[in-house]
């Protein structure tokens, strides 16, 4: 019982001293119409704002890393910088004609016609002679566009059309277009489709398992109603933000939306249930606005120190220096920090406004609850039992579930790994199976007097040689200025294969370097596909540990600041690693063999995307400490009100197991949505994903998290262990803890009264 002194005490706690959190969630409930109004208005301002400013789009060269990087500076300073070129390839159907056989319909009256339609577009600068395969399977038209790569984005569209109608006019040939931009267009087209049908699945799903966890129709909808505010917000910002940090293709709205929905319904999920667990507490014998504030006071305060350590991680994105990852990074601190707005303003304004209409269902949430709760009691009491051999039992599950991390071997998308279902990629293939030369090629740039001579010696030495293409003769293109020249080096083989990476090598560290030796102050690069993705993983390598430090160091002081204890925030730092090598772990185990393929509907490629370890580290990172703020200030909070650390371990985890657990079941149905999308770099996002926040919920939550705690027992706390306290009562040192925050929501009420 609290003494009369100490409710005396707690009652004279000045008004100016509530939380900010608080005092906005008070007068948000208290003008709720004004400050829904007031939200609506600022995201459509934000939505208005991005859209009248457009998007920048990233140039090519803030594509440009390593060598390779160096590589297209010579070419782009010099003019000899390909044009984007597009490829009509022409095969016979099964029974059809062989290519340029004479009579009616055959390839070659198509190619002809082809070459009329493409010579009398706008975009087009020239159009080639048709060219017969060896063996007279297939015919290729190649099609030179003006201006650059993403002019023929632009462009290729009025392309497409004149093969459509060609091939139609052809019924018995096969006639198909490809190249960089009609892949690009394409393969975007297609992923921007499979993403809307995501939203579509991963949308009502959400709101079906909220619905279970509420009972109440309202209760379930205002959550993703707000993740899709956050969503919209961010967008419209991310528009503002572009003119900062260029756009990397529209990269980052796939993550803008999976973030929205993981954060923007989690935060408003734990605020809700509070609200509900402080009436419910009270026997509904406080408001709902009296209700809201406490819930500001606890889970509002955590939203906070969640959204923080959520946007620090995605900021060591930055240390990357690559414009995807800093676009990336740009809309996902976005759309976590609008949906912490929206947490923190909107959320309290709605349920003051709708009141007990969000309570539906309310006996068997209780008792739904409670049997949650019992079970997780009656899982975590042995844990905390044997706290030592718990701890070593799910550090050996964490060491043999991330060994394979250290087998895992990085790789770049090309044109070989996007799906064969775009008609331009299976065209690629098979252009590339008929005319070896038109695959991936080394482009070697050379800087110097007569710098033709060494290209011409190099051109030489690959003769013969089975990692070149031997179909055609490589041919020397000249700078006007005559101290530049281009050659390209055709591969016939995938960009990311192990042939690919060999013919790399010898032609940078042997060929090369003999084809320009004696030549005075020279410079040369290799760039091409094979040269880009090889530097670009190097340097996603390379950059990796530095991210690693940042993303660690910011969200070891998140934690520090939220809880006071270095050791807890210590521990939260390391079960984040542990998650993180586990996700890596599984991604290599599934994504560089072939037992999955036919489960998840992908062909492996033998490595792990270049770009996914680096995204899904500070996805993961920043949502795994949102879990482990939440419940360990649940933790905190009964050791404050005088609760043994190993009781207070058991009740903090159970106690937020409700709330967490179907964050977790809301999230996991987020990500697995991401499975859908035919596209090998999504679908590994989205296995890392998946598994780190299972592992977290299963042994990380359940088994290192408890044993560890009740192992450490006070010293868990240091070096500022919260001063114990009879139940109820309010703790003498309210330094931004959550029961200190209750304390003063309390106090100023009372000192209202």
């Amino acid at each position: 019982m609290r003494s009369p002194g100490q409710q005396s005490d707690v009652s004279r706690v000045p008004v100016g001293r509530v939380p900010v959190t608080v005092r906005t969630a008070r007068w948000c409930a208290t003008h709720p119409r004004k400050a829904i109004a007031g939200w609506v208005l600022l995201l459509a301002l934000c939505v208005g704002a991005g859209a009248a400013a457009g998007t920048n789009k990233g140039s090519f060269a803030d594509f440009w890393v390593g060598e390779a990087g160096r590589a297209e500076a010579m070419a782009s300073g010099s003019g000899l910088t390909p044009p984007p070129v597009e490829q009509v390839l022409i095969e016979r159907r099964a029974g059809g004609p062989a290519a340029g056989a004479a009579g009616p319909g055959e390839p070659g009256v198509a190619a002809t016609e082809i070459r009329g339609r493409m010579a009398a577009l706008p975009a087009v600068e020239s159009v080639a002679e048709p060219v017969v395969a060896r063996g007279g399977g297939a015919v290729r038209v190649a099609v030179t566009l003006r201006g650059d790569k993403e002019t023929a984005k632009q462009d290729v569209d009025a392309l497409l059309a004149q093969t459509a109608a060609v091939q139609k006019a052809h019924p018995a040939l096969l006639i198909e277009q490809t190249g960089s931009a009609s892949i690009s267009v394409a393969v975007n087209d297609k992923q921007g489709e499979e993403l809307g049908r995501t939203e579509m699945i991963s949308l009502p799903v959400t709101f079906l398992i909220l619905l279970a966890v509420f009972g109440a129709v309202l209760a379930a909808g205002i959550p993703v109603l707000l993740a899709l505010f956050a969503f919209a917000g961010a967008v419209g910002l991310y528009g503002l933000a572009s003119w900062i940090f260029p756009d990397a293709g529209g990269a980052a709205l796939s993550v803008i939306f999976m973030m929205g929905m993981a954060v923007g319904v989690d935060y408003s999920l734990f605020y809700l249930k509070r609200a509900r667990e402080e009436r419910e507490r009270s026997g509904s014998t406080i408001s709902h606005v009296r209700a809201v504030e406490l819930a500001a006071a606890t889970s509002g305060r955590a939203v906070v120190d969640s959204g923080l350590a959520v946007a620090l991680a995605l900021a060591g994105l930055y240390l990357v220096g690559d414009v995807v990852f800093s676009s990336i990074a740009t809309g996902a601190i976005l759309v976590t920090l609008v949906a912490v707005g929206g947490s923190l303003t909107v959320l309290p304004a709605l349920l003051a406004l709708l009141g007990h209409r969000t309570d539906g269902g309310r006996f068997a949430r209780r008792r739904g609850r409670r049997a949650e709760g019992r079970m997780w009691a009656a899982v975590l009491r042995p844990v905390v039992r044997r706290p030592l051999l718990a701890l070593v039992a799910g550090l050996v599950v964490t060491v043999a579930l991330a060994a394979p991390t250290l087998s895992m071997r990085l790789g770049t998308e090309g044109k070989e790994t996007f799906p064969d279902s775009v008609p331009s990629v299976a065209a690629y293939d098979r252009l590339v199976a008929a005319f070896p030369s038109e695959g991936p090629a080394h482009l070697v740039l050379v800087r110097g007097d007569d710098p033709a001579v060494p290209l011409r010696r190099l051109a030489e030495a690959t003769r013969g040689d089975a990692l070149f293409a031997q179909d055609r003769a490589p041919v020397v293109r000249i700078a006007q200025d005559g101290r530049t020249a281009l050659l390209a080096l055709p591969v016939p083989y995938a960009a990311n294969s192990a042939e690919a990476s060999r013919s790399l090598e010898r032609v940078r560290e042997r060929l090369l370097p003999a084809a320009v030796a004696g030549m005075s102050g020279a410079q040369w690069a290799v760039s091409g596909e094979i040269a880009a993705g090889a530097d670009y993983a190097a340097h996603q390598e390379r950059r990796l540990p530095w991210v690693v430090l940042f993303v660690s160091l910011a969200t070891l002081a998140v934690m520090y600041a939220a809880f006071r204890s270095l050791v807890a925030a210590a521990l939260g730092m390391l079960l984040n690693l542990a998650a993180v090598l586990v996700s890596w772990g599984v991604l290599t185990l599934v994504f560089q063999g072939t037992w999955a393929e036919g489960l998840l509907g992908f062909e492996s490629l033998g490595f792990v995307g270049s770009r996914t370890p680096l995204m899904v580290f500070a996805i993961l990172v920043g949502l795994s400490t949102d879990y482990q703020i939440f419940v360990v200030s649940r933790i905190r909070e009964a050791v404050r009100r005088g609760v043994p650390t190993r009781e207070a371990v058991v009740d903090g985890i159970a106690g937020s197991a409700s709330v967490v657990t179907s964050a977790a079941v809301i999230m996991v149905s987020v990500f697995v949505s991401f499975l859908f999308i035919d596209r090998i770099e999504m679908k590994q996002i989205a296995v890392g994903l998946t598994v780190a926040v299972l592992f977290d919920a299963i042994v990380l939550r359940a088994v290192i998290l408890p044993s560890a705690m009740s192992l450490l027992g006070a010293r868990a706390w240091w070096p500022a262990r919260p001063p114990r306290a009879r139940a109820g009562s309010a703790s003498p040192d309210q330094s931004g803890t959550a029961t200190g925050d209750v304390a003063r929501v309390r106090g100023s009420d009372a000192s209202e009264r």
